[in-house]
């Protein structure tokens, strides 16, 4: 491998060692209602403080423009979260016309053209100057806030920890919890934190969102009485997964 690649495999060895894995439980609902409500950007009038979240299988169709081509990373990826997220079905799936999230690999001198493409001259503008993104996702809402279908754009050719950092963060946002905080240390939805893989502390917000009792269009004050009912099952899950002990 060459040596940008070993070293940048290294730097997600170091934080997977320094990865903090024992939470209490109002440090997850802290961050699970900061990142599930709410819209980092919002492009339409629609409500973004009720829970959003696929209730259909996700199928994730990748468009490569790129070199390195990293699909299979992609795959990879779809892989793993599928396998830490007990009740969320996802994989990659070579029927673009069958998917409902599509990830669009890109050049990093084409990245800033193809969001004006995608979005429109109006509205790419303002998401370039707001959010100044260097990777990015979105995704459309049915009136019951069930999530229709999900856009990623990644950038493949700036290094290894980059890419994987940005794909594992615009995929799992692309599933419901797209806003982001800077008042939680430990996920990734926090644009201070680079990690390039899936952590403990993300993996409890996935688990409370994909949990079959939360309901797209659900307020915080419904999720809030039903947390203490699901949360044995997400942990026992999460810790089953992560060889965890205790809480």
């Amino acid at each position: 491998m060459p040596a940008i690649a070993q070293a940048e495999d290294r730097a997600i060895a170091l934080r997977r060692a320094k990865e903090r894995k024992s939470f209490t439980d109002a440090q997850i609902f802290d961050g699970f209602f900061r990142t599930a409500f709410g819209a980092e950007m919002r492009l339409s009038d629609r409500r973004s403080d009720v829970i959003r979240k696929y209730v259909t299988p996700v199928r994730v169709y990748v468009e490569n423009r790129a070199q390195p081509d990293r699909s299979a990373q992609i795959a990879a990826v779809a892989a793993d979260i599928k396998a830490r997220v007990e009740h969320l079905d996802i994989a990659v799936t070579t029927d673009k016309q069958g998917a409902n999230v599509t990830v669009r690999l890109l050049a990093q001198k084409n990245f800033s053209a193809t969001l004006l493409d995608f979005y429109g001259a109006k509205q790419g503008r303002d998401i370039l100057r707001r959010l100044q993104p260097q990777c990015l996702s979105g995704f459309q809402k049915s009136d019951a806030f069930d999530i229709l279908r999900s856009d990623v754009f990644l950038v493949a050719d700036r290094g290894e920890f980059i890419f994987l950092d940005c794909a594992y963060e615009e995929l799992l946002q692309s599933l419901g919890p797209n806003n982001d905080t800077d008042k939680v240390p430990w996920t990734m939805f926090n644009d201070a934190v680079r990690m390039g893989f899936f952590g403990v502390y993300d993996q409890y917000i996935l688990n409370i969102l994909y949990h079959p009792r939360v309901r797209p269009g659900m307020t915080r004050d419904e999720v809030r009485k039903l947390l203490p009912e699901i949360m044995p099952d997400v942990r026992a899950f999460v810790a089953r997964t992560n060889g965890l002990k205790g809480p």
